[in-house]
């Protein structure tokens, strides 16, 4: 008999930390390899931000807080979502966590018991299905169709909500094709939500800031009045504010919801880095100047790695409305043999082929709920993006 518990034979290892792994032992060896898998900023914090953090740590504020959060974050916090949301929460309303994936974790522990079914739009962020099943939950995929851009209609919602369904979890734009919803488009979700009373939404707002060619972006709660006494809107300091490694992620919802979502984090991790939440203070409460050059940047980038990726037989790749990343099809590469004799028979051979092969690191659609297809992160220079392109066009051009 196994000392393991059964439960974790019903997830998977993360299939992105797998795969920067593998180019991370390449490079080990030698192998001049361009990693596009982590969706992680190249950019460094902003310096007021780590300014913050020195000045905690000199004034011997490295102490445990709060299990959920300081008063004065939470404060921060409450102000975010009233200024860039709408959304108006009290402090005992809000939680902080270790990363936006503790809040998300938390949530789920909180309120899943066996049998309980959870509604995930796909292509999805790995995570999402695989902490369902370890809180005990049922995780119901609804597959976003590509000639919609990859997003869910409200009638494919409407079909997967039963008796059963206790959450909706929503993320735009998304990780992994960076798609976002408009208003309309999420009013459209949010109509059907309403209907059910049973069915609670849990908002991924990550990407918030890193929207392009004037999308607007919304969260449920803020388009729908309705759903605000059931919806967790989370977000977090990693992804705009290039901090991915300090580790505080944050939601707003129900006293209720917060109040079981801060048992389960004081029972475990306990609270987040203190030094870290300092931190994140400042980043929402500081300058916000930085994200407008940055959004640019990032739009430049999504512009040559679409072009690039478009001029690859084989390739179709659509041009996302935020985010990081692009997700592009690889129908047309399904069958081939490449030049080392690997018949690419899935999206996980052709990623595996293009790394041995190209040195070249993206991850699978599989991973992601949606095949045939694979995700890019273009969170690198525009030089290694421009050389990564090349490498895959000269690689999709040698299949036979």
């Amino acid at each position: 008999m196994s000392f393991l518990a059964p439960r974790l034979d019903r997830v998977a290892p993360s299939a992105t930390i797998a795969m920067s792994t593998r180019a991370m032992e390449l490079r080990a060896e030698g192998r001049d390899v361009i990693s596009l898998s982590a969706g992680e900023p190249d950019f460094a914090t902003p310096t007021n931000i780590a300014e913050a953090a020195k000045l905690a740590i000199d004034a011997g504020k490295g102490r445990y807080t709060p299990p959920d959060g300081l008063p004065e974050l939470k404060d921060a916090i409450v102000e975010k979502f009233k200024r860039e949301n709408s959304l108006d929460y009290t402090r005992a309303q809000i939680t902080v966590g270790s990363g936006g994936k503790q809040v998300l974790w938390n949530a789920l522990l909180a309120t899943l018991d066996a049998g309980d079914e959870v509604v995930i739009p796909a292509p999805y962020w790995t995570s999402y299905p695989d902490m369902v099943r370890m809180a005990g939950g049922e995780a119901v995929i609804v597959p976003g169709k590509v000639e919609d851009g990859y997003k869910i209609t409200p009638a494919a919602l409407e079909a997967a909500i039963t008796p059963k369904t206790k959450w909706f979890i929503f993320n735009s734009p998304s990780n992994p094709t960076g798609a976002g919803y408009s208003q309309a488009e999420l009013k459209g979700l949010t109509d059907v939500l309403v209907k059910h009373e049973n069915v609670w939404t849990l908002s991924d707002d990550m990407y918030e800031h890193l929207t392009f060619d004037g999308f607007e972006f919304c969260t449920p709660a803020q388009i729908e009045p309705r759903l605000y006494e059931r919806t967790l809107t989370s977000n977090g300091v990693s992804k705009a504010y290039s901090m991915t490694g300090w580790r505080i992620g944050y939601g707003g919802g129900p006293e209720e919801l917060i109040r079981a979502m801060r048992k389960v984090q004081s029972q475990s991790s306990g609270n987040p880095c203190a030094i870290s939440q300092y931190a994140a203070i400042e980043a929402l409460s500081g300058p916000q100047d930085f994200l407008a050059p940055n959004r640019d940047l990032f739009k430049t980038r999504r512009n040559l790695v679409v072009a690039g990726l478009n001029d690859c037989p084989g390739l179709s790749c659509p041009t996302p409305e935020g985010a990081f990343y692009v997700y592009p099809s690889c129908a047309g590469i399904i069958g081939k043999t490449t030049p080392a004799g690997t018949k690419i028979e899935s999206d996980a051979d052709f990623v595996a082929a293009l790394l041995d092969e190209a040195l070249v690191a993206c991850v699978h659609g599989a991973a992601f709920g949606l095949s045939p297809a694979f995700r890019v992160s273009y969170a690198s220079s525009n030089e290694a993006l421009t050389e990564a392109c090349a490498r895959i066009k000269t690689f999709c051009e040698a299949l036979t």
